[in-house]
């Protein structure tokens, strides 16, 4: 797909407020018609602009509402190591997101549980355990201020 013009970047944001939003609707919003408006999602779907839809859920009603921000330092940063920590992360589902960090450690991670019970289970029998920590500090999230890309 060629650059993006002022109605892709349009069409993204809107989406992004709501990706439920029919085509026609957002063809309105844009200022395009409903095809040019529905080819143009298309052509962002397959160049990989947008990745999906999903639903914005209440965490706290199904059970996830403490956050806790994890910092972790890892004993060997060699490519093996690094793959097999990932591996571990994608098979913790309270781990929410999982970046790595340039800084004095070398990941963040973003751990959902129901309280701060459930989140020092997870630390002590998951994240602790995973291949190659050698230390963990965690911040736990006091207020969810913004939780939107816009």
């Amino acid at each position: 797909m060629e650059k993006l013009d002022d109605f892709d970047r349009k069409i993204l944001e809107e989406l992004q407020k709501c990706g439920r939003t029919t085509v026609t609707d957002l063809a309105k919003k844009v200022g395009l018609s409903k095809t040019p408006c529905q080819i143009r999602m298309k052509k962002l779907e397959d160049a990989g602009y947008i990745l999906g839809y999903r639903a914005e859920v209440d965490h706290t009603k199904l059970g996830a509402g403490h956050i806790a921000f994890v910092q972790v330092k890892l004993n060997d940063t060699r490519s093996r190591s690094l793959e097999a920590f990932n591996a571990a992360v994608r098979n913790i589902p309270e781990i929410e997101e999982c970046h790595m960090i340039a800084s004095g450690f070398d990941y963040l991670l973003k751990v959902r549980t129901k309280d701060i019970v459930s989140y020092r289970r997870v630390l002590g029998e998951k994240l602790s355990e995973m291949p190659h920590v050698a230390q963990t500090s965690t911040f736990v999230c006091m207020e969810q201020v913004k939780d939107r890309p816009i």
